[in-house]
């Protein structure tokens, strides 16, 4: 579109008196007492475009930006523009927050650096789907909940005999994942609040034996059963590399596991976790919703940054290299990024991260593994990161995927496992928005566009074309 085909509008915002509203969603379930949504709102926009003024409700968070509802515009004539949604609030949601500029990660109101140094992942668990902290029997009866869903049926010993070896393991798990939904749907009942919270404990349970179970039919291993006995992460790497009775975890191995599922256990409303939302909001099965949100997770841009980490230090080859791939990673000129580093939210450093780098560290030296070249060049790159004034300028810290990448490595999982431990860890956030959606009135959700294909024209007859 030219310049001049362009046109303008302009856009006040102004305090008007009027309380805050903190839920539309609560407000709409009351009813039209207090009148409408807008009236409850705490401060006004008007856009003027073409001649015509529109009044917009401005709704105050409990932390971060206040948000526009432009809900009018459609009535008026016209669609919001915004590629990527990086300026939309596409829901109302109580579970995370995010504020990118100081580095913060709230769930439900914690912060992920008291979470994962005092909690662990199946308490962050309850706390995503509960909205507050268990006391000690809330937790013992939710870990037996979860611990008693670990199992799935013996038929799937049998699908994965149709799955190829070679595979790729989260295409596997999309479809592991999706047969769930046919497994359970009979008798399952969205309206149900108690339906609800028992598909939200199988998941959860589940997603762990689903990908070790992928991972031994890649390697041609027999498969090994959930034990009830063992916490979360110490379960899933006992059925990911169980040689028999006598295997063993290393306890500091069992923590690190754990921190990686809760560090990754929800991130606000990503790419994922709106696929998720989106599919939900037809009306479709959890577990169909749980699976789209794998195949969005699957993408190298979102779930796949660690398996790039270990891509891009296998195409360095060798410490020796890393000053010549740091130089091109300078040149604006030159194709290579160093992957890993700086994020899209945060524009300072990566909260997980701070405590990804001590598991990290925790791991290394547990396992000893100092001579690995892989391992040498991810902490000569970390070394630089933090040092080197053209990173520290940008920003470009490490994040909490150049950490976990290297953590999975040193213990043993093969890349292309990397993005199945994201989607195992993600599944309670994944399954807390859903819950969190079907639970009020809702809508489905279908974004507009801007059209700028043909405009109308006739058809001709293909003689003569």
């Amino acid at each position: 579109m030219k310049e001049d085909e362009k046109s303008y509008a302009r856009l006040y915002v102004d305090k008007i008196k009027a309380p805050p509203i903190r839920s539309i969603a609560r407000f709409l379930q009351q009813g039209s007492k207090k009148g409408t949504a807008a009236s409850m709102a705490d401060k006004a926009a008007r856009l003027s475009v073409g001649g015509v003024e529109v009044d917009l409700p401005v709704y105050s968070p409990t932390e971060g930006q206040d948000v526009i509802d432009v809900g009018k515009l459609t009535a008026e004539g016209y669609f919001t523009y915004d590629p990527g949604f990086v300026s939309t609030a596409s829901c109302e949601s109580a579970i995370t927050y995010i504020d990118g500029d100081n580095g913060v990660l709230l769930h439900r109101g914690y912060p992920i650096e008291q979470l994962a140094e005092q909690s662990d992942h199946l308490e962050l668990c309850y706390l995503l789907l509960n909205d507050a902290l268990p006391n000690a029997q809330e937790k013992e009866a939710f870990v037996s909940a979860i611990k008693a869903e670990a199992a799935v049926d013996k038929r799937y010993q049998h699908a994965y005999v149709s799955i190829a070896r070679d595979a790729h393991p989260m295409g596997t798990m999309c479809s592991m994942t999706a047969s769930l939904s046919a497994h359970y749907h009979a008798d399952l009942d969205v309206d149900s609040e108690e339906d609800r919270m028992l598909t939200s404990h199988r998941l959860i349970a589940k997603m762990p034996t689903l990908a070790a179970m992928t991972y031994r039919h890649s390697q041609e291993l027999p498969f090994v059963a959930p034990r009830p006995d063992l916490p979360y992460g110490e379960n899933f790497l006992n059925m990911m590399f169980s040689t028999g009775d006598d295997y063993e975890v290393s306890p500091v191995l069992a923590r690190a596991m754990d921190r990686i599922f809760l560090l990754h256990a929800d991130h606000e409303q990503n790419a994922s976790t709106s696929t998720v939302r989106l599919a939900g909001s037809t009306g479709a099965n959890p577990y169909a919703s749980i699976a789209a949100g794998i195949a969005a997770l699957w993408g190298p841009a979102h779930g796949g940054a660690n398996e790039a980490v270990l891509n891009m230090l296998a195409e360095i080859g060798e410490p020796g290299n890393i000053d010549q791939y740091v130089n091109r990673a300078k040149d604006k000129d030159d194709s290579f990024r160093i992957m890993g580093f700086g994020h899209r939210v945060y524009k300072n450093y990566d909260p997980r991260a701070k405590v990804m780098q001590e598991t990290c560290h925790e791991v290394l030296n547990e396992l000893g593994v100092d001579n690995d070249p892989t391992l040498q060049m991810a902490q000569r790159l970390e070394t630089i990161a933090l040092e080197d004034e053209f990173f520290v300028e940008r920003r470009l810290y490490p994040n909490v995927d150049f950490y976990s990448g290297i953590i999975l490595k040193a213990i043993g999982i093969p890349t292309e496992m990397f993005t199945v431990i994201f989607a195992t860890g993600r599944t309670p956030g994944w399954i807390a928005h859903w819950k969190e959606m079907v639970s009020v009135p809702y809508k489905i959700g279908r974004p507009r566009q801007l059209y700028t294909g043909s405009g109308f024209r006739d058809f001709v007859p293909i003689h003569e074309r």
